[in-house]
């Protein structure tokens, strides 16, 4: 495939950078984005107009290979290359002998460097509808786990200092069971008023055989 333009994206925290390049190298176009829909959208229509409707013959150079811009981009025909950014490291020294991040400066390098390059570069081809949700479920489950350890590893020091015999049933205070123990009795005065057949029952509702009901009353008192 013949490309007649080039794309570089530079993406940052609040913003995307783009430059524009025709074959030769020279700089057509620049324009600074931010990250909302209707940016995005606003973008599409800008790129395809250059193309003069024809998103095939344009080249999109980008660090990520994925994303709403990404997406998009595919989507709307265009092809899209992702790059590693230790790579973009070496391309970027032809640009500027400090190798110091500019983000206007690094979506020239993208652009750029594709044109130059484009063997350093890979296709970014689109996963199925299920392959995302499941790569996005799996981000968020990973997300959760690190909060859960987080929040578990605070309980635990607050447990050790005014309440460090719920740690002798749960060394990790991160159990669920030991969570709804403790707001029965949140406080260590309040666990002489547990019933023995409260706790019975919520070791049973959680499968919990190790410990019985009398030894959590013993240890809690």
């Amino acid at each position: 495939m013949v490309f007649l333009w080039f794309v570089g994206i530079d993406w940052a925290a609040e913003k995307y950078d783009v430059c524009v390049l025709d074959a030769r190298g020279k700089v057509v176009a620049r324009r600074v984005i931010k990250h909302s829909g209707s940016a995005i959208a606003e973008l599409l229509d800008w790129l395809q107009e250059i193309a003069g409707g024809k998103p095939g013959v344009v080249a999109v150079a980008i660090e990520t290979p994925r994303g709403a811009v990404v997406e998009g981009l595919v989507e709307r025909g265009f092809a899209v290359f992702a790059i590693n950014p230790k790579q973009l490291d070496r391309f970027r020294d032809r640009h500027t002998v400090a190798g110091a991040k500019d983000d206007s400066r690094d979506a020239l390098v993208l652009g750029d460097s594709l044109r130059t390059d484009q063997a350093c570069f890979h296709r970014v081809q689109l996963d199925s509808a299920q392959i995302l949700r499941l790569r996005e479920l799996s981000r968020i489950q990973e997300e959760l786990q690190v909060q859960e350890n987080r929040l578990s590893n605070q309980l635990w020091e607050q447990l050790h200092r005014y309440y460090p015999q719920t740690l002798t049933l749960c060394p990790g205070a991160n159990e669920e069971w030991l969570w709804e123990l403790i707001e029965m009795a949140p406080l260590p005065w309040e666990a002489p008023k547990l019933k023995l057949v409260a706790v019975q029952r919520l070791l049973g509702s959680h499968r919990i055989r190790g410990v019985k009901a009398e030894e959590v009353l013993e240890i809690l008192n």
